[in-house]
């Protein structure tokens, strides 16, 4: 397993654990990879990532067309050996995204069971981002020269 956010190693092992799931992905919305197990070549790992990432984006336009506006939830391919489970579910960080890759030894079902739960423990399990301050430049100055008037002590 290689992971870019701790927090997520966890829930994802457990995840995968729970659902019996082969492969499993991690990304954002864009297809920054941000947690892979069971890819064994970094190529396939980005491949699958930038496909996943534009199927999503892509039937999330054809619901916006179809006047769908919460969707279309996960989609499933199933073919003889295996299937692929692909969703969208939100975290602190924004929108990421599962790509999940199951076998005989699962189902839709499981794997849908345990995503959910794999989703909210991920959200929860978020760091909380505090926001920057931003320095704006037409005060700066005056801020400046209060905090060094302070510093020295010449108020």
């Amino acid at each position: 397993m290689r992971v870019l956010e701790p927090w997520v190693a966890d829930p994802l092992t457990e995840f995968l654990r729970e659902s019996g799931a082969r492969l499993a992905l991690v990304m954002t919305s864009s297809g920054q990879v941000i947690a892979q197990d069971g890819f064994t070549r970094s190529l396939d790992v980005m491949s699958a990532a930038a496909l996943g990432a534009g199927i999503l984006a892509t039937t999330q336009e054809l619901a916006t067309i179809l006047d769908a506006p919460r969707g279309f939830g996960a989609i499933v391919h199933q073919g003889e050996r295996q299937g692929v489970w692909l969703a969208g579910f939100d975290t602190p960080r924004g929108r990421w995204i599962g790509l999940v890759v199951f076998g005989h030894e699962s189902s839709v079902g499981l794997v849908r069971l345990f995503f959910a739960r794999f989703a909210q423990q991920v959200a929860a399990a978020a760091p909380v981002v505090t926001p920057v301050r931003e320095v704006l430049a037409e005060g700066f100055e005056r801020e400046l020269d209060d905090s060094l008037r302070a510093l020295f002590g010449t108020r």
